[in-house]
């Protein structure tokens, strides 16, 4: 199993930046990409950036320009760095990793982006 756990959501006005973390623990042999999806209430779960093991990224087209993935090998930490925040990136922001073709997810974080 593993475990993921989460930091740095929060509320932020339009135009401001937030930095997500999220730490992976137990099981980490084997982890190929790590990532954050996110869910706005009454939409579906969505991708908004991965990275493999090998630093590889992509990206939703929503959040090109101004997302940034990247991740601390030593640290199992992946983050992303939120800039040029809008109102509709409003959402729960899931932190997932995926090893040997198993997803796992953290708890969710609320990020809220007021106009």
């Amino acid at each position: 199993q593993v475990q993921l756990l989460e930091s740095g959501g929060g509320l932020v006005q339009a135009g401001g930046s937030l930095r997500l973390s999220c730490t992976a623990s137990g099981s980490i042999f084997g982890i190929s990409a790590m990532g954050w999806y996110r869910q706005a209430p009454g939409k579906q779960r969505e991708l908004v950036a991965t990275i493999t093991i090998g630093g590889i990224t992509n990206y939703a087209d929503f959040v090109k320009g101004r997302f940034t993935i990247s991740r601390d090998n030593a640290k199992n930490t992946v983050y992303l760095q939120m800039n040029s925040l809008k109102p509709e990136d409003t959402a729960v922001y899931y932190c997932n990793s995926r090893r040997f073709h198993t997803d796992y997810w953290g708890q969710g974080m609320q990020v809220t982006v007021s106009s």
